[in-house]
């Protein structure tokens, strides 16, 4: 049976001055979740605030925002939010902030819920929104947790990084305004970009994916492939940021409803496991799982007409020629660098990417072993 869509929450602004929505909310108060201060040097934190101030919305900052966010950093924001008891939350920053704001919400809104395993999978997330609504507007080009279902919470005492989804938690109001990422460094510019071009090229071969889907997923690839360099080369034009961001956006609403696949799964575990950045180890394993899901009669097709429009034979090669363009390194090993650590852990690693929530729309789904084949060519380049 189809599933039903979910094209977004209330609204989707993008553009110059989409910030200015926030002038015309009804609310009391709005916390905001941030990670660093980058978003207070760039201004844009002053203007949000004074936005919901001309709102009559009393606003305070939660910051410190890990990179990879914490369970311990999300039930820390919740106590906040229990204090202050705001009626709007807004996860301002990259996917590590939105998706932070976003699990603080359901400890928010639930308070018999005190620990990770209390909200991931098999359990359900029980409906939000009776006590606040959310808002995200991101400040990076990629993790799509502006439009999307899911959220990634790490428990860095388990060396585990939890991938959770619901459609409750899809954010009522997304607001994309271009300038707020045009101070992102060339490296996050990348990074960031490859992890939306995975989620469009994950999507376009789930095993769920359907016309809806395709749409969306097919358009966003071949504009991001197109965008990408050009937003790394030249950040500061906002033409190129502001296509990042809207398919970026757009692939995103795609893999909320048709799920991503292994790619996501390995990253995942790597990320827990190793520390590494999600988008880098996202770019870093793609093209070997593009190789990978060539067994797929339907997912051959899928990259074959990918390669095809964008002027190209052999999509995995086209992955690696744009990973070469963006500075993102062939293979696991340079950015983990310890054989023996990784090959004493081959089997772990094999089977938590096996149980991953992403693994089952995969259109070819290994076994562990399979796992550890892909895992070791990630690793060492082969």
């Amino acid at each position: 049976m189809m599933r039903p869509m979910k094209l977004a929450g209330d609204y989707v602004l993008f553009g110059n001055g989409a910030l200015e929505y926030l002038k015309g909310i009804n609310g009391k108060k709005a916390l905001i979740v941030i990670s660093g201060g980058s978003i207070e040097r760039s201004g844009y934190l002053k203007i949000i605030q004074d936005y919901l101030n001309e709102a009559g919305i009393e606003s305070k900052v939660f910051r410190g925002v890990e990179p990879d966010p914490s369970i311990q950093t999300v039930l820390k924001g919740a106590e906040e939010m229990k204090k202050f008891e705001p009626d709007w939350i807004i996860g301002l920053g990259g996917g590590s902030a939105m998706d932070a704001a976003k699990a603080m919400w359901i400890f928010y809104e639930h308070p018999q819920f005190k620990t990770l395993e209390d909200i991931a999978a098999p359990n359900v997330i029980p409906p939000l929104r009776n006590k606040a609504k959310m808002i995200c507007i991101p400040t990076t080009s990629g993790s799509a947790s502006e439009v999307s279902r899911s959220i990634v919470i790490s428990d860095p005492e388990k060396h585990i990084k939890v991938g959770i989804g619901n459609m409750e938690m899809m954010p009522d109001i997304a607001l994309l305004e271009p300038g707020i990422t045009a101070s992102m460094p060339e490296h996050i510019t990348a990074d960031t970009g490859i992890d939306a071009l995975t989620h469009a090229l994950e999507a376009y071969v789930s095993n769920r994916a359907n016309d809806l889907s395709d749409t969306l997923a097919e358009k966003a690839a071949i504009e991001i492939f197109k965008y990408l360099p050009l937003a790394c080369r030249h950040g500061e034009e906002l033409l190129y940021r502001e296509k990042m961001q809207n398919f970026s956006m757009i692939a995103g609403i795609a893999f909320t409803n048709v799920s991503l696949g292994i790619v996501h799964s390995m990253a995942h575990t790597v990320g827990g496991k190793y520390g590494v950045a999600h988008g880098l180890a996202d770019g870093i394993i793609l093209p070997y799982i593009v190789e990978y899901n060539m067994q797929s009669e339907e997912a051959k097709k899928k990259y074959d007409n990918l390669a095809k429009i964008l002027g190209g034979k052999d999509f995995a090669e086209m992955v690696r020629n744009l990973n070469k363009e963006l500075n993102i390194p062939a293979n696991l090993k340079e950015v983990i660098n310890n054989d023996e650590d990784f090959e004493k852990n081959l089997e772990y690693l094999a089977t938590i990417a096996k149980n991953d929530g992403c693994t089952k729309t995969n259109p070819v789904i290994p076994d562990v072993e399979g796992f550890k084949e892909l895992f070791k060519k990630a690793y060492y380049g082969k």
